[in-house]
């Protein structure tokens, strides 16, 4: 797993051939005339220009929207490695969702020795009010994107886990319809699992959460904060294909203990908010008294079971990379199984002989700060010069709780499209999950982010990454 030049690249085998996976594919592409390529290469960026997707996935600096490029080769996923994945998500989210429970009743883990109480204590994501509270159908992660690796064959690991608000899903969506609009009879010869059911299954799994008070046909509203928020095209796209309202803060209030919106028919009960809003602004009532984007009062309905939140506050708990690193003991507690995906390897510099060595190793590591995300506020090492290296070892002994180290993986790659013809690039993977009180639904794909810059390792949109669609092909 540490950074050496070997790569496993998903397409060719090490002599050179063409991996079963992408056999069809690369059959298409060799009978393809180069110029009407590169035309659709050019189209595919026109069309993402004029739908206005250009928001920033991974939660970056909002005042910067811009394009993020598009790579017309499918990432080929096989039906074998895709149910062995799914397996291995299925048991992680599993775990998510219980240990979210436990941390707000109980504590059973804490309690066990197997997760410190500083992680919680410490933690802004931990929040008091949810406390002896339990969702309708005890649901906490409803939606959950899992960012995976591989590294080999049959070596994938996960990266990181997005239980807040994991965003990205309408690039999964809009980059399969770009593919089967440019290329329609390529989906003939290769026989790929369907993507574009995603907001119709997101409809139904929310709706499945409803609280006790909904009706037959529940209420589904998509809370945004707003049109100056850089996911906003996503908030628009997915309560459009989902036909739930798109509502702010300031279409919704309380009245007679439920949450309702404002119609021209006077005020609606909404059953289930599926918010894209930040704990924090979620209720000034209850959390940042100057917040204009949320619902004074919501958080008192939620605790009396009249409307569902998706995903529920506190859920930030999980996204901690302090927390991540625990989360073989975490799966293992929940499950009573050995993690079927693995962790990255990952030292907590909290504790002494991690953070030694640490330090005395950091120009090879990956060093990220335990809250941050987007890929800011890390280090790559390798890629770093010695005095980038010196200025974070100053932040890291400043401030040791702040931070956890990796190694810096040989990640997996993916033909990318260059005016030269294919050239491998760094991928990763985030499947998104709906979880409903019976079921856990995993979508077949997701997104995969690629790194556009030859040699580069950081696929973030924040640093000149791209997507591309992802295929994972029928039995």
């Amino acid at each position: 797993m540490s950074g050496n030049a070997e790569f496993f690249d998903e397409m060719r085998q090490p002599d050179g051939s063409v991996r079963s996976a992408y056999s069809n594919y690369c059959e298409w592409y060799d009978e393809q005339d180069p110029k009407l390529l590169r035309r659709k290469h050019s189209e595919a960026e026109t069309n993402f220009r004029k739908t206005g997707i250009t928001f920033n996935v991974y939660g970056e600096d909002e005042a910067e929207e811009r394009l993020i490029p598009f790579d017309m080769v499918p990432r080929v996923i096989d039906a074998r490695e895709w149910r062995r994945l799914t397996r291995g998500i299925e048991q992680r989210v599993s775990a998510l969702n219980a240990f979210m429970h436990d941390l707000y009743h109980r504590q059973e883990i804490v309690r066990a020795g197997r997760l410190p109480e500083r992680l919680l204590r410490n933690n802004e994501a931990w929040l008091p009010n949810m406390v002896g509270f339990t969702p309708p159908g005890g649901v906490y992660t409803h939606i959950v994107g899992i960012d995976l690796v591989r590294t080999g064959p049959d070596e994938f690991y996960v990266l990181e886990d997005n239980a807040r608000t994991p965003s990205g899903v309408s690039y999964m969506l809009e980059n399969r319809e770009t593919m089967m609009a440019m290329f329609p009879e390529l989906f003939l010869r290769c026989q790929v699992e369907q993507v574009s059911d995603y907001p119709r299954r997101l409809a139904k799994s929310l709706a499945a959460c409803a609280p006790d008070c909904a009706e037959d046909k529940p209420v589904v509203a998509v809370l945004t904060p707003g049109i100056y928020n850089s996911a906003y095209f996503e908030h628009a796209f997915l309560a459009d294909q989902m036909g739930a309202e798109l509502v702010e803060g300031s279409d919704l209030r309380v009245v007679d203990g439920r949450v309702a919106m404002r119609t021209t028919c006077g005020y609606k009960a909404v059953d289930v908010i599926y918010r894209r809003v930040d704990d924090e602004f979620l209720d000034p009532l209850t959390f940042n008294s100057d917040s204009v984007l949320g619902v004074p009062g919501i958080m008192d309905v939620y605790r009396s079971g009249g409307v569902t939140i998706a995903n529920a506050p506190g859920t930030g708990v999980c996204d901690d990379k302090a927390i991540y690193s625990f989360m073989p003991e975490i799966v293992e507690f929940y499950t009573g199984e050995k993690p079927l995906l693995p962790n990255v390897e990952t030292w907590r510099c909290a504790e002494e002989d991690s953070l030694k060595y640490v330090l005395d190793n950091l120009a090879e590591l990956v060093v990220k700060e335990v809250h941050g995300s987007g890929g800011y506020g890390m280090l790559v090492g390798p890629a770093s010069t010695k005095k980038q290296i010196e200025e974070f070892r100053h932040k890291i002994v400043e401030n040791p709780e702040n931070y956890i180290a990796q190694p810096t993986l040989s990640l997996s790659t993916c033909p990318v499209f260059t005016k030269k013809g294919l050239a491998p690039r760094h991928v990763d993977l985030r499947p998104f999950v709906l979880v409903s009180p019976d079921k856990i639904d995993i979508t077949p794909g997701g997104l995969t982010r690629v790194a556009l810059e030859k040699g580069s390792l950081v696929v973030n949109s924040s640093q000149g990454g791209g997507t591309k669609d992802t295929w994972v092909l029928k039995d």
